[in-house]
């Protein structure tokens, strides 16, 4: 069974070195699915406004085969009401 790696990137670099078995790139397009609403879920009060991270997904051999971005963009009407 072929192995994927979800790496995550935001801000600072998180490369899974183990990897998880499943059976084709679709599940491994559902787990990191999964995965994003896990860490989004448990890292809510973390992620600031105006931050960027994402989610890439690797095989094997290294080769990128695609990724999920996410960005917390904040609106003009909340933007002089930001939190320092």
């Amino acid at each position: 069974m072929p192995r994927y790696y979800f790496h995550v990137f935001d801000g600072a670099d998180y490369i899974d070195r183990e990897g998880t078995e499943l059976p084709d790139w679709d599940a491994a397009r559902t787990e990191a699915i999964r995965f994003a609403g896990e860490i989004l879920k448990d890292e809510a009060k973390r992620v600031g406004l105006g931050e960027n991270w994402h989610l890439q997904v690797t095989d094997e051999t290294g080769l990128t085969l695609f990724r999920l971005d996410f960005t917390v963009t904040p609106s003009p009407a909340i933007e002089g009401s930001r939190k320092p």
